[in-house]
C-alpha cells in the first residue's frame, strides 16, 4: 500500500518562502545595526546550506513512504543544517 500523497504538495511553496525570508533577515539586519556584517559569500553560504537541506528534504519526501519517515528525516537534515550553520557562525568576530 503507498501512503505518498501528492495532495500534500502545498508546503513546498512555504519551505521555499521561508528560507528566503531566512536570508532577508540578515539583510534587514544590517540596515539598522553594525553588529551584523555579511558579505556576498556569507549570502551564497547560507543560500546553498538550506537551499541544499530543503532540495534534500524534496528529495527524501518523494522516496519516503510513510509520514513517520518523512519526519525523520526532517528531523535529521533540520540537525545537520542547524550544526552546519552553528559551525560556520563560530568564527565570526
Amino acid at each position: 500500500m503507498n501512503t505518498v500523497s501528492t495532495a500534500g504538495g502545498s508546503w513546498r511553496p512555504l519551505l521555499w518562502l521561508a528560507i528566503a525570508v531566512v536570508l532577508l533577515f540578515p539583510l534587514v539586519a544590517m540596515q539598522v545595526t553594525d553588529e551584523v556584517r555579511w558579505t556576498a559569500l556569507d549570502f551564497a553560504a547560507a543560500a546553498v546550506l538550506l537551499g541544499g537541506g530543503a532540495l534534500l528534504f524534496e528529495i527524501a519526501s518523494r522516496q519516503l513512504p510513510t509520514v513517520r519517515a518523512r519526519w525523520i528525516a526532517a528531523g535529521a537534515i533540520a540537525l545537520v543544517v542547524a550544526l552546519v550553520w552553528a559551525e560556520g557562525a563560530v568564527g565570526i568576530v
